[in-house]
């Protein structure tokens, strides 16, 4: 089946910004009396909001998930990405390829908060791609691994998600995509990730955004 679009989620696949924002969510949960390590910390939160697994975080620490906190995470998180988040390498080619190849329908579609997507891809130079086309899980009924934001992009796009290849790397936005009825590949630097995301649904691997770059131009 021939692509019509190109959905792509941000962190870890446009911005390399999930230990930065990891790091100070371990840092936070720690000072909140859960202790973890920050690969630890990794495998359970990356894909996830955080607002949506409050029940473990009250659990863990004992305490409420309060609004005060959440905005307190958000501006130290901010200022982390601010001073260290930096483009996936190769990303910019990939974008560009998807941008050329279909006509400018492309989209971002991320479980994060818009703020965040917006700032983080003004940050590394790809927010012009996606002006007008950046969707946030937070602004749906449910966030990954519910397929409701690139469900709302494929919408938008007016595009059948079963014509849209979604650029995923992890399980849960991988069950996302695959729960919205499109296609996903799967970036996978660490050859160790890749039976977990086939396992998920993804359709194909790939170890590096120039990588993709080409099979874009191709596909």
């Amino acid at each position: 089946m021939s692509f019509k679009a190109v959905l792509f989620d941000c962190d870890g696949v446009l911005v390399d910004s999930e230990a930065i924002t990891c790091g100070v969510l371990r840092d936070m949960l720690d000072e909140s009396g859960w202790s973890m390590t920050l690969a630890e910390c990794m495998a359970f939160f990356i894909g996830k909001a955080v607002r949506e697994e409050h029940a473990e975080i009250e659990r863990r620490t004992g305490q409420p998930l309060t609004e005060d906190w959440m905005q307190r995470f958000y501006q130290r998180r901010n200022e982390a990405l601010c001073a260290r988040a930096t483009i996936i390498a190769g990303a910019d080619a990939a974008v560009q390829a998807a941008h050329t190849r279909f006509d400018g329908q492309i989209a971002c579609a991320s479980g994060a908060d818009r703020f965040k997507v917006e700032m983080m891809l003004g940050q590394v130079g790809l927010l012009d791609f996606f002006a007008g086309r950046v969707f946030s899980g937070h602004e749906m009924p449910r966030s990954k691994p519910a397929p409701d934001v690139y469900l709302a992009a494929a919408r938008h796009l007016d595009v059948p998600a079963e014509h849209c290849l979604v650029i995923e790397d992890t399980t849960v936005g991988i069950t996302a995509g695959v729960a919205a009825g499109a296609t996903v590949w799967a970036y996978c630097p660490l050859p160790e990730a890749g039976p977990a995301l086939l396992a998920a649904g993804a359709h194909r691997l790939f170890p590096n955004m120039t990588e993709l770059a080409v099979l874009l131009g191709t596909s």
